[in-house]
C-alpha cells in the first residue's frame, strides 16, 4: 500500500516560501526580485504610478473647485476624474505585490499601464465630451503611467517573472 501526503499538509511546509502566502511559488521563483537594480525599477515603478495618481487627485480637486464657485462642471468630469484617482491607487497597490513577487499583479501593472494612458487620451479626444483644460490635465496625469508601461514591460522587470515560474 502506498501512502502519499499532501503538499499543503504542516509538517511538510517548506520555509522557503513566499512570505506573503499568496503566491504558493517557493523562494526561489522569486530570487529574481531581489538585485538591487530589479528593487530600483519597481521602485521607480511605484514612484511613477504615484505621480499619475497626484495629477489625477489634482484633476479632481480642480473639478471640485470649479463647481464650488460655480463654473460648469459635467457628471463625466466627476466621474473620469474620481475614476482615475481610483485606478491610481488600485494600480499603486498591484504594483506594490508585483514587487514583492506576485506574478498575477506584475502581470495586470504591465496590462493596465499600457491600457490607461491609450483610453485616457483617446476617450478625450472625442470631440466635445470636456473641456479643452480638462482633457489637457486628463493627458498630463497619463504621461507618468505610460513612462510606468515603458519600465514594467521592459526586460529588467520581465526577467524577475519568468514565464514557467
Amino acid at each position: 500500500m502506498t501512502t502519499t501526503r499532501s503538499t499543503h499538509d504542516s509538517s511538510t511546509h517548506d520555509s522557503s516560501t513566499h512570505t506573503t502566502g499568496t503566491t504558493g511559488h517557493p523562494a526561489a521563483a522569486t530570487a529574481h526580485l531581489h538585485p538591487p537594480r530589479t528593487q530600483r525599477a519597481f521602485g521607480t515603478a511605484k514612484n511613477l504610478v504615484a505621480a499619475y495618481g497626484a495629477l489625477s487627485a489634482a484633476v479632481l480637486i480642480t473639478v471640485a473647485v470649479l463647481a464650488l464657485t460655480g463654473h460648469p462642471v459635467t457628471s463625466f468630469m466627476w466621474g473620469r476624474s474620481g475614476g482615475m484617482l481610483g485606478s491610481a491607487a488600485v494600480i499603486y497597490w498591484m504594483t506594490v505585490l508585483a514587487a514583492r513577487g506576485t506574478r498575477w499583479a506584475y502581470l495586470r501593472v504591465r496590462i493596465l499601464t499600457v491600457l490607461m494612458p491609450i483610453a485616457i487620451i483617446g476617450v478625450d479626444m472625442i470631440p466635445g465630451i470636456c473641456p479643452p483644460w480638462f482633457a489637457l490635465s486628463q493627458a498630463a496625469s497619463a504621461l507618468p503611467l505610460a513612462a510606468a508601461a515603458f519600465l514594467s514591460n521592459g526586460s529588467r522587470l520581465r526577467a524577475a517573472f519568468p514565464k514557467g515560474a
